[in-house]
């Protein structure tokens, strides 16, 4: 065996270690590492074929490995401090909500989380309002059947952030720090709630 083939064989090896993989930032490294070694063999025995499947996929890998690194950074800072929501725009779509408008009712289906921008909504069951930089609905992806525990009520007129749940699924199983960040999320709102139980129900008594 020259030289040569021993990089084919290298190329070939680091292919199947990313094939293996179970978490995706180790798995793009070594897909990247993998390609730069092949594209080498393919140029050395002069394949272009080769060197052009390889081209194509290094700036895939290179893109979803940013994208990774950028996120848990952000969560990792999220998750040391204020619960900041703003790392999330890049994976929503904004909606527009007037004054008066009922976002969703409580029991309806859930399939999305919503970050706001900007205005002021209300979850009417607890009291609790939600201003810019929230995230309300998460809930629903927990919930028995993934419907809505509670409504949300835009106060005044604003936009927000629409995260699928399909989105929100794809990160926390790609990313335990997502994971974290999801899991101290959820426990604050239920803590919200219990506490807006609580002021509910004590006005009630009076």
């Amino acid at each position: 065996m020259n030289w040569i083939e021993a990089v084919g064989y290298l190329g070939t090896a680091l292919t199947i270690a990313a094939t293996a993989m179970s978490t995706m930032i180790p798995l793009r490294i070594i897909s990247l590492c993998a390609s730069c070694v092949v594209v080498t063999y393919g140029i050395l025995i002069g394949s272009m074929p080769v060197v052009l499947t390889e081209c194509i996929q290094i700036p895939f890998n290179a893109y979803r490995l940013w994208e990774m690194v950028r996120l848990i950074r952000q969560t990792e800072i999220a998750s040391s401090g204020d619960l900041t929501h703003e790392w999330l725009a890049p994976f929503g779509t904004k909606r527009r909500f007037r004054a008066g408008q009922t976002v969703f009712h409580k029991g309806d289906a859930a399939d999305e989380l919503f970050y706001v921008e900007n205005g002021v909504f209300l979850i009417p069951e607890v009291g609790i309002e939600v201003g810019k930089g929230g995230i309300v609905g998460e809930l629903g992806l927990l919930s028995p059947g993934n419907t809505r525990t509670a409504s949300l009520v835009c106060l005044q007129a604003g936009s927000a952030l629409r995260i699928s749940y399909s989105e929100v699924k794809q990160l926390y199983y790609q990313n335990p720090e997502f994971g974290f960040y999801f899991l101290k999320l959820t426990s604050e709102r239920l803590f919200q709630s219990a506490k807006g139980g609580e002021r509910i129900a004590a006005g009630d008594a009076i």
